[in-house]
């Protein structure tokens, strides 16, 4: 028998045999969960595999070995991180933020005095325009009520040249006895009667 590599002896008639095709090893199925135990194996007590003593030796250095490098890597990872964060803040990066910093200070108040002009230049058109506005309400007020005191005036006006015109027709002593001779010469009976459209359909005869 020929040992090959896996640990795994072959006879030699397999070996030798010629390629005509390709061979196929039976593999036995497993168990499923449920199956009984084996009668061979039934009352066997399983116990862990045996642990050699140098090998676990062995393997307990490696690991605090292991421990160790990670621990001096991690340590060693924190203290760079450390330091360029120190550096940035109390370090050479430090002033150059702080040159940044006021640069950019300077900037932002430049602008800031722009925009207050621009806005002071905004409410200055602004409370001009309402000024202007309010001064032309102030005169349209004064006008309009300028144009009523002379519309009121004209009215009185009117209203005493009517008078006036009235007055002429008035009874006083001097045309008493004149006015008394009209009435009898031309005399007007008020005795009537008049329908609802106000026409009349019925007056008396004067004596």
């Amino acid at each position: 028998m020929f040992k090959v590599i896996g640990g795994r002896a072959l006879p030699a008639a397999r070996l030798l045999a010629p390629r005509c095709g390709v061979w196929v090893e039976s593999v036995r199925g497993r168990k499923s969960r449920n199956d009984p135990p084996a009668k061979s194996k039934e009352g066997r007590i399983k116990l862990p595999p045996p642990v050699d003593p140098v090998e676990m030796v062995v393997m307990k250095e490696r690991f605090t070995e292991y421990n160790l490098i990670m621990r001096a890597l991690r340590l060693e990872f924190k203290e760079e991180v450390l330091r360029k964060k120190y550096e940035e803040e109390t370090g050479s990066l430090a002033e150059e933020r702080a040159r940044q910093d006021a640069e950019e200070h300077k900037i932002l108040m430049e602008w800031n005095g722009a925009e207050n002009h621009r806005m002071l230049k905004i409410r200055q058109l602004r409370v001009q325009k309402e000024t202007e506005e309010a001064d032309q309400r102030k005169l349209e007020v004064i006008l309009k009520r300028d144009h009523e005191r002379q519309a009121f005036i004209q009215q009185k006006e009117q209203e005493i040249l009517q008078l006036q015109e009235d007055a002429k027709n008035f009874i006083t002593l001097e045309n008493l006895d004149q006015r008394i001779e009209e009435a009898l010469d031309r005399p007007r009976n008020y005795n009537y009667a008049v329908d609802r459209e106000g026409r009349v359909v019925k007056r008396t005869v004067l004596d």
